[in-house]
């Protein structure tokens, strides 16, 4: 039977004919008869709200979007890792330093772009804000793409502050440097303004904080989760103004740099480190978008939208009771859905890039999809990467056809003991399409800016939106 499914999909994906397969790929004894049926299915737009994001990809900008004509603004926090073993000179040998103590010489707070959302406004002027978190960002609870620590009051009131002026050219950087290979655009945000730290200490920049906790309350530093707690909870990025600039940040790290010598030697030696913002520890992303343009963009029904971040999904209705009624006693080999996508004749090259990759999730279980960071399993998710190869322009779900079994199944079993089953269970066919890209903790939301249309909508004037399924049955010849 796997050859036989196996073998009817890909004949039936190459020219949808199924007709010889049953006698071609059986012996003598048995016959199966293959049938293959299209369905209409419904599909609309919903407005996503707000995603899951803790994740390792953070955003940083404000835009236009020429659809809608609103801005979208991507802002985040990040903590900062520590090295579980990490080495530095005794604190006798520090040249640098301040009222006596040992101290930084400068402070700086670097972020790595990754390509910008428009390469040819990069000289474009935005402001940013960074500022001091109170309390951490926990493990454990649920952050979605609007908590905005500003606004729930987590930021510490005379904690660090510091306004930056940037564009994603970095013209601070020599041409020499930045013409080469190696080179990786970035902001580098000074904090060499004197600092007061929670009990009241004063410092003459933020890096002779790192550098006193360091040498006096090692403890501090043994991991983490110590030095996010006792430390530095982490730090918020915000956009005060400005438009034209959206990037990933690939990378960013928190760099101290100081003076020593070392032992039995007069020769003053500069040294830096760098405590990175990465996958070990916790990141959030606060996106902004206009309501009310959302609204109006998922209120339109002669097409769907796909859109980040955080914007639009299409939810489809599959028709399982229709494929599954008077097929009780035939399997269900293949069910095969394209989503066709719709070009976007406008020139604007501002225009948001097109999703790569779309998850099809069943439409309740989208949160826990991505709370417990699942992946598409091929029984109830799925994945589909688009597809623009030739006339080839679609998102295609091979086969689907676990997923119908498992939702008739569920609705077989709740009717059962239920007969409001499917009135209470109003998404019991229904899948989302989301737009998603992939990490290494897993399957993440898309948070980049992407947009797209799919034919499909309640009054969609092109040819409906269908599923292909083909049915077998081994009959005695």
């Amino acid at each position: 039977m796997a050859s036989v499914v196996l073998a009817a999909m890909a004949i039936y994906s190459c020219d949808d004919s199924v007709s010889s397969i049953g006698t071609s790929l059986t012996d003598e004894g048995d016959k199966l008869d293959l049938n293959a049926t299209d369905y209409d299915v419904e599909t609309r737009t919903v407005v996503a709200d707000s995603v899951f994001t803790l994740s390792s990809k953070c955003y940083l900008g404000q835009v236009r979007d020429p659809e809608t004509l609103a801005d979208v603004k991507s802002e985040f926090t990040t903590q900062f890792h520590v090295l579980e073993v990490m080495s530095f000179s005794e604190d006798d040998n520090i040249v640098s330093l301040w009222n006596g103590q040992v101290a930084a010489d400068s402070c700086e707070v670097l972020l790595y772009l990754a390509k910008p959302f428009d390469s040819k406004d990069s000289l474009q002027a935005l402001k940013m804000q960074v500022s001091e978190m109170a309390i951490p960002v926990e493990e454990g609870h649920r952050y979605y793409s609007n908590f905005n620590p500003r606004a729930l009051g987590l930021l510490r009131s005379g904690g660090l502050s510091k306004s930056k002026m940037f564009t994603y050219t970095n013209l601070n950087d020599k041409d020499s440097l930045r013409a080469t290979k190696s080179y990786v655009q970035n902001i580098r945000i000074k904090l060499d303004m004197p600092y007061t730290d929670k009990d009241g200490m004063t410092y003459n920049n933020y890096g002779s904080y790192i550098l006193y906790q360091l040498y006096h309350h090692p403890e501090k530093y043994r991991n983490s989760y110590a030095f996010t707690h006792e430390v530095c909870p982490g730090l918020f990025f915000e956009i005060r103004d400005g438009l034209g600039f959206h990037s990933q940040v690939s990378n960013m790290g928190l760099r101290v740099y100081y003076r020593f010598t070392q032992a039995d030697e007069d020769t003053v030696m500069t040294a830096a480190f760098t405590l990175g913002g990465t996958q070990e520890v916790l990141q959030t992303t606060l996106v902004t978008n206009d309501k009310e343009s959302i609204r109006r963009l998922a209120s339109e029904t002669q097409h769907t939208y796909l859109k980040s971040p955080a914007g639009l999904f299409t939810e489809v209705t599959l028709p399982v009771e229709a494929i599954k009624k008077n097929h009780d006693t035939d399997s269900l080999l293949a069910a095969k859905i394209s989503f066709q996508r719709i070009n976007n004749e406008s020139g604007d090259r501002r225009l948001f890039s097109i999703p790569n990759n779309i998850l099809m999730v069943q439409a309740d279980s989208l949160k826990s999809f991505f709370e417990k960071t699942k992946s598409a399993d091929g029984r109830t998710s799925f994945l589909a990467s688009y597809n623009s190869t030739g006339t080839q322009n679609v998102y295609t779900f091979a086969n689907i056809s676990n997923l119908i079994t498992a939702l008739w199944r569920n609705y077989q079993k709740g009717m059962k003991e239920n007969v409001n089953w499917a009135a209470e269970h109003p998404n019991w066919n229904k899948v989302l399409l989301v737009p998603v890209t992939s990490s290494a903790s897993g399957i993440e939301h898309d948070m980049s800016l992407t947009s797209t249309r799919l034919v499909g909508g309640r009054d969609n004037p092109n040819d409906p939106v269908k599923i292909s399924v083909v049915y077998a049955k081994f009959t005695e010849k």
